[in-house]
């Protein structure tokens, strides 16, 4: 097999040369049509090459002669654990991010809190002019104090069958009435003190000591981290994969961190507009965490303990059919070998697929114009 290759080549070449110098010698022929034959002859000597080598390789696998193979990285299949998952975006809430508001008009005499402050519930954390009520509750503790001294007067004279029973039903009543109204402009006092319903830490400040404030406008802003939450939207398409419970893998960019959390919360109502609904994540507490953080959210809905994987990318279509390639030893030499696929879902970069098994030497760098039973080197 071998002479006849190299005396066909000779053949090739001998009669090339001839044609060249025939064509010089007529001097009616064009230099550039000569130059241009040339080339389209020396094109298919090279292609005849290419051939003769490749039935040459087929025929004698174990030769040393070996055809031109395309270079290639590839990646041995084994199984492992791949979660089927939905990402969307998330923004941290807290359970407990209160505006704190005055429940009474008045002017603002001190205010007792700077932004940072820890407060604890029911702390005080600013005053409302009170001197009027103030005024009112140190009259009626007077008007109360005889109110009271007439009345266990009459109820003693009373009990000794001594005086009318209109006068100490009158004395009862008027000391129990003064005793309702105290009470009452005692409440109003408590009500010019702005105080924190929850503890935590005052995260803003509205408002300043000298300051006309009416019920309703926000005061103050009190936070408590320990009790984050991440708020979510989910495409409708996901409405019976997503339960209570679902592992959620929680990314925060400006912390460069993962948080592994549970779902605690999934809505029963579809937007209209985005057609999604909403999840609810309990975060754990961490100091790091602020609300109104960014995040992004995988719900993992279904985890396959054990699968083939490959990258996305290296699976191509063709025909109507899903193929990647793999490297198959063939005697000494290694070539491609197309395989067909059925890609059960494709998550981030990953996609598990049917059709490859383990040890399967997968073909990630050099796929692209692969043809099957084509040579390659590792």
């Amino acid at each position: 097999m071998k002479p006849t290759l190299y005396n066909r080549l000779a053949v090739a070449v001998v009669v090339a040369g001839l044609l060249a110098a025939c064509s010089a010698a007529s001097p009616e022929d064009d230099k550039k049509a000569r130059l241009e034959k040339l080339k389209t002859e020396q094109a298919n000597i090279s292609k005849e090459i290419q051939k003769l080598e490749e039935e040459i390789a087929k025929e004698n696998p174990d030769a040393e002669t070996k055809v031109k193979a395309k270079e290639v990285a590839v990646e041995e299949l084994q199984p492992r654990k791949f979660d089927h998952f939905v990402q969307t975006q998330g923004r941290v809430e807290s359970e407990n991010n209160i505006l704190v508001s005055a429940k009474s008009m008045g002017v603002v005499t001190q205010v007792y809190v700077t932004e940072g402050s820890q407060v604890t519930k029911g702390q005080v954390l600013a005053q409302i002019d009170n001197s009027v009520i103030v005024r009112n509750i140190e009259s009626m503790k007077a008007q109360l104090e005889l109110a009271t001294a007439v009345y266990e007067r009459q109820k003693n004279l009373w009990d000794q069958k001594i005086g009318t029973e209109v006068q100490f039903l009158q004395s009862k009543t008027n000391k129990e009435s003064l005793e309702k109204q105290l009470a009452s402009v005692q409440e109003q006092n408590e009500m010019t003190r702005i105080k924190s319903p929850i503890s935590g830490v005052v995260d803003e400040v509205t408002v300043k000591a000298g300051e006309n404030i009416a019920p309703g406008m926000p005061a103050f802003r009190v936070v408590n981290a320990s009790d984050l939450k991440l708020l979510a939207n989910v495409s409708e398409a996901y409405v019976t994969d997503i339960k209570k419970g679902n592992k959620v893998i929680v990314n925060i960019p400006e912390l460069k961190k993962e948080i592994e959390a549970r779902v605690t919360f999934v809505g029963r109502t579809i937007d209209l507009l985005s057609r999604t609904f909403n999840i609810e994540v309990k975060l754990p507490s961490q100091p790091d965490l602020r609300p109104n953080m960014t995040a992004t959210v995988k719900v993992v809905f279904r985890t396959e303990p054990s699968t083939l994987v490959v990258p996305v990318n290296v699976i191509q279509q063709v025909n109507n059919e899903k193929i990647v390639y793999v490297a198959e030893a063939k005697g000494k030499q290694t070539v491609a070998r197309k395989k067909v696929v059925t890609v059960d879902g494709v998550y981030g970069n990953l996609a598990g697929v049917k059709g490859l098994n383990a040890g399967d030497k997968l073909i990630t760098v050099g796929y692209q114009g692969l043809n099957d039973g084509e040579y390659v080197k590792i």
